[in-house]
């Protein structure tokens, strides 16, 4: 993940600016009644690929894509299986925009692929965007090392990050349909990264322990600027991910988010 300008660039400050603005970390109220013919806010059905991510803030499950980001999904899944994520932390943690972990390392200067640790290539789809709980792979820029590979993050944008009618009207100068206009409005989200990062996954239950992750205490730096990374007392460590297919049997009595 990188915070880069693109085709959106008054929106990016904009939204960079709400992120940025030293605001209190209180776990938003989410909508739950927000309803949607977009991908990203329907019910998984039977059969869908998941990812139960057991931390140690809770449980986070969230449906994954492989028709349209068909080598982040494989990579994911095969790295999963392996047990390459067990026991890694979440390295970053900035409230109001995402909290990124899947470096074995921890410092985020890391990262493997199950092709030979060789990077893979960006994947965009135009039916998924970067929603509030859009899981998205983290692509490195420049040098030998762009593209993606194990590092993703959760988007932890707040609901009224993309409220303003003047953002709605950019998106919607560029292309965006009016669904997406009132679904970034509704649950808030990235639209910059849009076409920049890959998404191939969303939160459908457990938002509220994603959105824990992002208000954790950071370390501060010498001049008194967050490093975004978690504090030794507030790490949050990612046990394991399990990787099997949805049943509404199974995931029946949890919390579904949009």
């Amino acid at each position: 993940m990188h915070k880069k300008l693109c085709l959106l660039p008054a929106l990016a400050l904009a939204l960079l600016c709400a992120c940025s603005s030293g605001e209190k970390k209180t776990p938003p109220t989410r909508p739950t009644d927000f309803v949607s013919s977009e991908r990203q806010f329907t019910t998984p059905t039977s059969g869908d690929i998941i990812a139960i991510f057991d931390t140690s803030l809770g449980e986070v499950r969230a449906v994954l894509y492989p028709d349209a980001a068909p080598m982040a999904v494989y990579n994911f899944v095969g790295l999963a299986r392996s047990g390459y994520y067990d026991n890694t932390t979440i390295w970053r943690s900035e409230y109001g925009f995402a909290v990124q972990g899947g470096d074995a390392t921890g410092t985020g200067t890391g990262g493997s692929t199950i092709w030979s640790n060789n990077p893979y290539p960006l994947e965009t789809d135009a039916g998924l965007k970067h929603y509030a709980g859009a899981l998205c792979a983290a692509f490195a820029a420049g040098g030998d090392a762009t593209g993606g590979n194990s590092q993703f993050y959760f988007v932890t944008a707040l609901p009224d990050s993309v409220s303003s009618s003047d953002l709605q009207a950019e998106l919607t100068a560029n292309g965006y349909t009016d669904a997406q206009v009132a679904a970034y409005a509704a649950v808030g989200g990235l639209p910059y990264l849009d076409n920049t990062d890959t998404v191939f996954g969303q939160v459908y239950a457990g938002m509220e322990v994603v959105d824990a992750m992002a208000c954790v205490d950071t370390v501060k730096d010498d001049d008194g600027n967050d490093t975004f990374r978690p504090t030794g007392e507030a790490a949050i460590t990612i046990n394991h991910v399990t990787i099997t297919t949805y049943t509404a049997e199974a995931d029946n009595g949890l919390d579904t988010v949009g």
